[in-house]
């Protein structure tokens, strides 16, 4: 009966965030058009700070609450992870072309920026268990490095997409003319509270179905509570698949990587015995790893442009991401505990 009632709570926190989500790209559509700021940039910003707001409670709680680092840090990279997947979910339900065929090339600088931060946490995380990365106080060098590559993307990223729309301007009908910015704004915001509430109660129901379940710790925070997490990105990207709203919800999935290797700074600071990093089992390095090579895969593809499709379903992109994505969660199952 425990069981049963915990899956029903877990399903009635998806079936919410799947309503505040689908309002939350429509409403991120309906932003773009009014204020003229690209969809790229408002799946980056926008989306990709909301819907990664689950991970920063659930790292917040595990570093401090429950002092399980390996929680924090695992949800953090399988959320990356999970988020490289959801490409091929989108891919999938993407008619036509390719997914990475129609996508916007620009999205390859946030990816870079992806690869640069996540390697960056693999590195550091073998750097701390040789002794080797320096600390101020409790807190690692590392996580002032990540929070300054994180501004340093943000700000490159702004500049290139305000570049690009200085360069080019679609003159196209209005989409939303019975809708004002105010509307759209507090719409956004109501959608996005929904979001966050749900999300944040969500990983607590994940971990208790975990706990009943018998799974082990390191391949819950990894898969398990990275997937809770994850499902505002899957909802929104769904969403944003169905309004056309492709570039959004690209750079949702892009933003939000970049977004939750912040997290692991924030972690860091709260996280009090020490550095957080150094704290962590080295099987996360596999997890990082596997989220670069997915990112060079998207990379790959959004700049070689696949037109064909594996028995009509996803390109060769997508089925790679999956790939890879399996043979981390098998890793992770063997291993993770």
């Amino acid at each position: 009966m425990r069981v049963l009632l915990i899956w029903l709570e877990f399903a009635a926190c998806v079936a919410f965030i799947w309503a505040g989500g689908v309002r939350l790209s429509r409403y991120g559509d309906v932003i773009a058009e009014k204020t003229g700021m690209s969809r790229s940039w408002i799946g980056l910003i926008l989306l990709a700070t909301v819907t990664s707001l689950p991970e920063l409670v659930t790292g917040v709680s595990a570093a401090t609450l429950t002092q399980a680092p390996d929680i924090a840090l695992g949800d953090v990279l399988g959320s990356c992870v999970f988020n490289l997947l959801i490409l091929t979910i989108a891919d999938f339900l993407y008619r036509g072309e390719s997914v990475f065929s129609v996508a916007s090339q620009g999205h390859i600088l946030s990816a870079g920026f992806g690869i640069i931060l996540i390697g960056f946490v693999g590195f550091s995380v073998t750097l701390n268990h040789q002794g080797l990365m320096p600390a101020i106080g409790h807190v690692g060098i590392s996580s002032l490095i990540i929070v300054a590559i994180y501004a340093i993307a943000m700000r490159t990223v702004f500049r290139y997409e305000r570049k690009q729309l200085a360069e080019y301007r679609e003159e196209a009908v209005e989409r939303y003319p019975k809708t004002s910015l105010r509307q759209a704004v507090t719409g956004y915001s109501l959608a996005a509270l929904v979001v966050v509430a749900t999300g944040t109660f969500l990983p607590f129901v994940g971990v208790d179905l975990a706990q009943v379940m018998g799974w082990k710790e390191t391949f819950v925070g990894t898969l398990f509570i990275a997937f809770a997490t994850s499902v505002p990105e899957i909802v929104v990207t769904i969403a944003a698949v169905r309004l056309d709203a492709l570039d959004m919800a690209v750079g949702n999935l892009f933003g939000s990587n970049l977004f939750d290797i912040l997290i692991v700074a924030i972690d860091d600071v709260v996280f009090v015995p020490g550095p957080i990093l150094a704290d962590v089992s080295t099987l996360h390095v596999v997890s990082s790893l596997s989220a670069v090579m997915m990112t060079g895969v998207a990379v790959v593809s959004l700049l070689y442009r696949p037109k064909t499709r594996v028995l009509r379903t996803v390109g060769w992109g997508a089925l790679l991401l999956f790939s890879f994505y399996l043979l981390n969660s098998y890793v992770l199952f063997l291993y993770g505990g």
